[in-house]
């Protein structure tokens, strides 16, 4: 499996997606959009594990392949939460920025070598990277929910919507945690120290602790819900930075160990 077979798989995968969407939003049937959108996880998956087999290490070190992971976990995070709150438009919007995820790997492809650098050939590369990227697809699916919230909402059942969006950020701060802890061993062993302050590791620190500021504001004013909402757009806004956006960043060029190749 390579490269050149992603078209296919993904194509195949949106059709699906976009089938179990239009289904959850026009007839709200759980079963047979839940049946589709869990098919074109499966046919996505299966090209993850093909890229997998055939790198003979997991498909995690460039941006292109976290997008797959995301794409995924996206999606999958999207069909957990309608099954569980029947949230249809979470569903659609899920799906959407799956595909967008996917359309960016297909029109801008990167490049990928089989060789991984000594730092990551570790037993904690995959754990590591897996549990972030599922984070990152639990908390994308809370800023859905927050940006519906402020602009799209105009029902009064804000309350059980919030429940969503928090139970949604508590669970990504949760993985979010678990990976902020396996790359700090995975450091120990790779460079000798858990801990550095490089460019990756400071705005992790600080996406972190922005989320945990949500979480506690929510706790102590659970009925101030705007400035709760802004506060997690916030938090994602810097959690873009943490993931993609220190490769930009003049004090990360050719310093921060964590730029993606």
């Amino acid at each position: 499996m390579n490269w050149s077979y992603f078209t296919t798989f993904a194509v195949i995968s949106s059709i699906l997606w976009i089938t179990g969407a239009l289904i959850a939003w026009k007839k709200r049937n759980v079963q047979i959009a839940g049946i589709f959108t869990g098919l074109g996880l499966l046919v996505f998956f299966t090209f993850i594990i093909g890229l997998w087999i055939s790198y003979k290490q997991p498909p995690m070190r460039t941006m292109g392949e976290t997008r797959l992971w995301y794409s995924f976990f996206l999606s999958l995070v999207g069909l957990l939460t309608y099954i569980r709150w029947h949230y249809k438009w979470l569903l659609g919007f899920s799906t959407t920025m799956s595909i967008v995820f996917i359309t960016i790997n297909i029109l801008k492809p990167e490049i990928h070598n089989r060789t991984l650098m000594p730092a990551l050939q570790s037993p904690w590369f995959a754990p590591h990277v897996t549990v972030y990227m599922f984070a990152y697809a639990l908390l994308g699916a809370a800023t859905l929910v927050a940006i519906y919230l402020l602009w799209f909402n105009h029902t009064k059942d804000k309350d059980k919507k919030m429940l969503m969006c928090d139970n949604l950020v508590q669970f990504g701060v949760s993985f979010l945690t678990l990976g902020l802890l396996s790359g700090a061993v995975w450091a120990k062993g790779a460079w000798g120290h858990y801990w550095s302050w490089d460019p990756k590791e400071t705005w992790a620190a600080i996406t972190w602790f922005t989320y945990l500021f949500y979480i506690h504001y929510r706790l102590i004013h659970p009925k101030e819900y705007r400035f709760a909402l802004y506060i997690l757009l916030l938090a994602f806004i810097l959690l873009q930075v943490c993931w993609w956006g220190i490769n930009f960043l003049p004090s990360a060029r050719g310093i921060s160990v964590h730029s993606y190749g």
